[in-house]
């Protein structure tokens, strides 16, 4: 009797137990589940701060220094990129954002510290038609002596500067042409500064909803290939946003008008040496032209070789961009550049050391830095002393003529360059 009562009371733990089992592996079941349908990945997105930043330094709370460094007001750090984690596009159009500040602030050092005066181009622009400008010395025009042409590379840097990234992480002296600017008044030039970046009028495009039966227009007008790669691109672009934020702020689509004449840099350089340096007073013209910049010089001594050769005394190059085969210049141009410009390079050779010239165009020195945007200021010292060799052996030379002799400006010195 015993026995059958244990017996019975096995067997009932035994049913609780599978009953209990059960509902534990329904349990588990259920769980992971709804685990499978939360994506972790989607929780750890961030939401994406909206666009809007401040309009001033002061609104940044930064300031230059007496240095002409970027510090900020309270605590006297340099400018810090990643504000905010994870976050590089916002922390990218905030650095965007600051660099438009800049801009302006250079353009307000320009007019007062250094007193000039912006041109507008076109010279006889319509009715709300773009403009872009260039900056001039109140003699730019009417010096009968000398006259400092200078040229910035390409990208976001405007009239003024030479690099916005030495401006916001270094100092004022290194990133702007200020120095050059100063220096030039002090020494007797007049001075131009231009702008070949400004090369269109960037407004937002108006919300328009296209008609269905225009849609398919656009469709069947655009090769298959073309779409299918151009909607690959879109769709990871896309993806990778949506990857990495939880709402990616969308920007606003725009639309760019160029200016008339001034569309490139190359066009730009063009038309201001048509419309101003060609007509200046100055018996001498100088000209220091960076990176890109140095591309807009050959390719202007493409179009205007003669012109050129009879104005401008000396071109100091700073890690120039040009290229004389890829921009098919003549030789005559070459024999040209060889006796009148100089290229300071980057290089970890001191400063001023002559190095091996790849293309017989011009000679090539040390800007003494390996950093391709401190080239420029790095070599100023350089490049004055330069010039002023090149006017030193003009004026020699003048003074040995005699009055039946014809010297041509083309062989008029000899490459100072070499001396330095």
């Amino acid at each position: 009797m015993l026995l059958h009562h244990c017996a019975s009371v096995l067997t009932l733990w035994i049913s609780m137990a599978q009953v209990v089992s059960q509902e534990d592996r329904e349990r588990t079941t259920a769980l992971k589940d709804l685990l499978s349908r939360i994506d972790l990945d989607e929780l750890m997105k961030k939401d994406e701060p909206p666009f809007t930043f401040p309009e001033t330094l002061e609104e940044f709370e930064y300031a230059f220094n007496e240095n002409g460094q970027l510090r900020h007001i309270r605590t006297g750090e340099p400018f810090v990129f990643n504000a905010r984690e994870d976050l590089h596009r916002w922390n990218q159009k905030r650095y965007e954002a600051l660099g438009e500040i800049i801009t302006q602030y250079v353009y307000g050092l320009l007019e007062t510290q250094c007193n000039m005066t912006r041109v507008y181009l076109p010279v006889d622009p319509a009715e709300g038609e773009p403009c872009s400008f260039i900056y001039v010395t109140k003699d730019a025009l009417s010096n009968p002596s000398k006259l400092l042409v200078l040229i910035q590379g390409s990208g976001v840097v405007r009239a003024g500067q030479w690099a916005r990234r030495l401006i916001i992480n270094q100092d004022l002296n290194s990133g702007t042409q200020i120095p050059f600017i100063t220096r030039a008044i002090q020494e007797g030039y007049g001075v131009m500064v231009l702008n070949p970046n400004e090369n269109y009028l960037e407004i937002e495009k108006p919300e328009t909803t296209s008609s269905p039966l225009g849609a398919l227009d656009e469709q069947l007008e655009e090769p298959a290939e073309k779409k299918e790669r151009k909607d690959d691109k879109e769709g990871s672009k896309k993806k990778e946003f949506y990857e990495k934020y939880r709402n990616p702020q969308k920007e606003a689509e725009t639309e760019r008008i160029p200016i008339r004449d001034n569309g490139s840099s190359e066009e730009h350089v063009l038309y201001v040496w048509d419309h101003f340096v060609s007509g200046a007073a100055a018996k001498n013209v100088f000209i220091v032209a960076h990176s890109y910049g140095g591309l807009s010089f050959v390719e202007l001594m493409n179009q205007r070789e003669a012109e050129v050769k009879h104005k401008v005394c000396a071109v100091a190059l700073t890690d120039s961009a040009h290229n004389i085969w890829l921009q098919d210049t003549t030789k005559t141009t070459q024999d040209w550049m060889q006796q009148n410009c100089c290229n300071w390079v980057s290089s970890p050779e001191p400063l001023d050391t002559p190095l091996d010239s790849m293309l017989p165009d011009c000679p090539r020195v040390s800007a003494g830095t390996e950093k391709h945007e401190l080239t420029s200021w790095m070599s100023f010292d350089s490049i004055f002393h330069f010039f002023n060799e090149v006017l030193e052996a003009q004026e020699y030379e003048e003074s040995q003529e005699t009055s039946s002799s014809v010297t041509t400006r083309s062989g008029s010195h000899k490459s100072k360059h070499q001396d330095l």
